[in-house]
């Protein structure tokens, strides 16, 4: 089983918590691995944790009339979860499925309130991280609305190129917005260059 580290230095980014806290916090914790196409969650199910991916990648996706709408990726290094539904306690819109193998560190919901309502550090951090998500997503929605699908495949490219190129098409393409012919070209393109 893999540790904490990165998970703490991800965590220290936002705001640095004293020993105490980071022992306290860290005690609620569970390291799990997980395979490809396994879910951290499924739609309609709702969500009680936070998950930080130590290695691995997410996918997430919803299906409306039997077709699937990728909305986001997560790469190794990132905090994943069904957020809204994990607020709200409703059942969650998207499922998140992993794309390879994965190692998660897996943070109980009812185990961070707790902590929150003990430490203040800890309750700051967490503030950070939701802001830092929302900040996230709102950029993610204004590159839809203004940069092209090739702008934003050379970004993902640049995260992550080897993971990039194992996502399929279809997937890939309805994360971008596009078609998976536009998708193809564009890779063709870059193969190119």
């Amino acid at each position: 089983m893999g540790d904490l580290l990165q998970l703490r230095q991800a965590i220290y980014r936002f705001n640095p918590l004293q020993d105490a806290e980071w022992e306290a916090f860290a005690a609620t914790l569970i390291i799990k691995d997980y395979k490809k196409g396994d879910f951290l969650i499924r739609q309609g199910q709702v969500e009680n944790f936070i998950y930080f991916l130590n290695t691995g990648a997410t996918r997430h996706y919803f299906v409306k009339d039997d077709k699937e709408f990728t909305v986001d990726f997560q790469l190794q290094g990132d905090f994943v979860t069904a957020y809204y539904s994990l607020i709200t306690r409703e059942p969650s819109a998207i499922a998140i499925e992993l794309l390879e193998d994965a190692e998660v560190v897996a943070i109980p919901l009812k185990f961070l309130q707790e902590f929150y309502a003990k430490h203040h550090n800890g309750e700051r951090v967490g503030r950070l991280i939701a802001e830092y998500q929302y900040i996230k997503r709102l950029r993610r929605e204004m590159d839809l609305l203004s940069r092209t699908a090739e702008e934003r495949y050379n970004e993902l490219m640049q995260k992550n190129p080897a993971l990039i190129r194992q996502i399929s098409v279809k997937h890939l393409s309805s994360y971008l917005g596009i078609h998976p012919e536009s998708l193809s070209r564009i890779r063709k393109q870059q193969a190119r260059n």
